[in-house]
């Protein structure tokens, strides 16, 4: 349950954050905003499938928690790597750290309990 509420908070924030970015300022930094827009589609994919249940869903909250673990790797070491490409801050920049590193955090604890939970059940 306590993954299913931070994946719902980190929705609304990603999501919330990008749509306001992407209406009002989206030329000053369109890769950042545009980044932002699919961590928040991903969480929200991420968050669905837990509530859903199910093998399939497990299965599929497992392969979406890795690219969201891969995303944030590659943009927070991209980040730190060429700052001038992120005129502004995404949702994954420097790891997370704009939201207490818990982008970074997130999926792995998901991915703990998805397979921790498939050991267990069966």
């Amino acid at each position: 349950m306590l993954l299913v509420w931070l994946y719902g908070v980190m929705v609304v924030g990603a999501v919330s954050r990008s749509a306001v970015q992407i209406s009002t300022e989206f030329d000053k930094a369109p890769l950042a905003y545009s980044l932002s827009a699919v961590a928040g589609l991903v969480y929200g994919f991420i968050t669905y499938s837990l509530v859903r249940g199910g093998e399939t869903a497990r299965k599929a909250a497992l392969v979406c928690c890795a690219a969201e673990l891969a995303g944030v790797l590659v943009v927070g070491t991209w980040t730190l790597v060429e700052p001038s490409a992120f005129p502004d801050a995404t949702v994954w920049s420097d790891y997370g750290m704009g939201y207490l590193f818990i982008p970074v955090l997130l999926p792995l604890s998901a991915m703990y309990w998805l397979r921790t939970a498939r050991t267990t059940a069966r």
